[in-house]
């Protein structure tokens, strides 16, 4: 009964599917097939299936629930859920250091340049300011893009980039064309814990393959598309999140090859590409956008508060991915967002912008691996680049425990199971080295870890 209850609850069973048989559920279960028709009448009497003679059991088109997706009961259990962690990022006020959240401080980012270009724009085009985007978004901001492209060595059309209104939607809009309900994808373990969240909307199964410094472990890669042929794989390929880690050339050539073997789509989040020194490889470049779809945004680099995303995909694909957007969107992102990214992106000054970046980057990871190590907290890596920095915690610690510690002291943590399919990462904390340098954060983490 459990077993019916939560696929139905998980949205894996919608109202008119068949259940399995009774023989079948009960070879699937290890029990009786009488253990199967006393739960089957158990929940027709419930009112959640019913039985058409001679055909089988049914779900019933009343008495589903409401899709839950954080369904987490105690406060240990919750801080290990995304949704706790989004939360507590993105709802605490400005005075609450965050070393857990996923953006730049906002004296970091480009502000007095994103206010001339808002002057810029407002002297503009009325029709900006009054309309709906168009269904492929900015042609200026797409010719950008397209060129950046180009210059990584993408042989894409214009046709096939189009601009959504963040990452996030983006990959959503990926997952509504792509996957039904069911379906199995492969995400990194660890992960971008927000994958997860979004994934779980979509009522798809979700299986994690081990992350390396190079990459995903490419044997137990292989053997999860054998044994569960999963649909997506979604990942990053530059300064991977949460682990910081770089894509190797030959772990791309082995996941591309397995790829086409198995008949997967690779989606490659490429939001923190600006923040590597030298250009890695990008699986996009490699495959030609043949089964890889690129997505990214500037919510990172830019601003998260004026957002907008993007797509380069197979042409068919972005055809079927206009017509949802304008279902679910009516339209492209807003004119106003994409034309001053076009605006900031159009001259030299985001490049000096990104340079000046890196390199103060460079100097909160140096110090922050300093007062991390004073504390027995280690790097898993040194990344080459970005804002993240994955550790490995003292022994004896908790990362969860330490989150809900440390957020009783008003400093927002984000602990290692957050990232982890498989929920192995109870000993790691990913830390934001822009957000780091607050004395309060020290102190929590001395206090969360002393014991230890």
């Amino acid at each position: 009964m459990a077993a019916i209850e939560s696929r139905i609850a998980a949205r894996l069973l919608a109202p008119g599917d068949r259940l399995p048989s009774i023989r079948r559920f009960a070879a699937t279960m290890g029990v009786s097939p009488s253990t199967v028709v006393e739960a089957y009448d158990r929940l027709a009497a419930e009112g959640l299936i019913r039985a058409r003679r001679g055909s089988g059991f049914y779900v019933a088109a009343t008495g589903q629930p409401p899709l839950k997706l954080a369904d987490a009961e105690t406060p240990k259990a919750r801080a290990v859920d995304p949704f706790w962690v989004s939360r507590q990022s993105l709802d605490a006020d400005d005075t609450v250091p965050k070393p857990g959240c996923g953006w730049l401080p906002a004296d970091w980012m480009p502000n007095e340049a994103m206010r001339r270009a808002m002057r810029a724009l407002a002297r503009g085009n009325e029709t900006v300011l009054s309309y709906y985007g168009s269904t492929r978004g900015s042609p200026a901001l797409r010719r950008l893009l397209h060129a950046r492209l180009v210059e990584e060595g993408i042989d894409a059309a214009p046709e096939q980039v189009m601009l959504t209104g963040s990452g996030t939607q983006a990959l959503d809009l990926i997952c509504r064309l792509l996957l039904n309900p069911g379906d199995t994808v492969l995400i990194d373990d660890p992960c971008y814990f927000n994958f997860q969240a979004l994934l779980k909307a979509h009522r798809v199964k979700v299986v994690g393959v081990p992350y390396t410094p190079v990459g995903p472990d490419t044997a137990r890669f292989e053997t999860v598309l054998a044994a569960e042929r999963p649909r997506l794989y979604i990942t990053n390929s530059a300064l991977h999140n949460p682990t910081g880690a770089t894509l190797s050339p030959p772990v791309a050539h082995r996941l591309l090859n397995a790829a086409t073997r198995h008949d997967l789509i690779i989606v490659e989040d490429d939001i923190f590409a600006d923040f590597e020194p030298e250009p890695s490889i990008r699986l996009a470049a490699l495959d030609g956008l043949s089964r890889v779809i690129r997505i990214g945004s500037f919510s990172k680099t830019l601003s998260a508060s004026v957002r907008c995303g993007y797509i380069a995909a197979r042409t068919d694909w972005i055809e079927g991915l206009v017509d949802l957007q304008i279902a679910t969107n009516f339209g492209g992102p807003s004119p106003v967002s994409a034309e001053l990214i076009a605006h900031m992106l159009a001259g030299g000054g985001y490049r000096k912008h990104m340079e000046e970046l890196r390199l103060r980057l460079v100097r909160a990871r140096r110090d922050t691996t300093t007062r991390l190590h004073d504390l027995g907290i280690e790097p898993w890596l040194q990344p080459r680049g970005g804002f993240y920095l994955w550790c490995r915690l003292p022994e004896g610690t908790d990362s969860a425990e330490l989150a809900q510690t440390a957020v009783a002291r008003n400093v927002v943590l984000a602990p290692g199971n957050v990232f982890s399919p498989s929920q192995t990462a109870s000993a790691f904390m990913r830390f934001n080295v822009a957000h780091m340098a607050d004395p309060r954060i020290h102190a929590a983490l001395k206090a969360g870890t002393s014991h230890a």
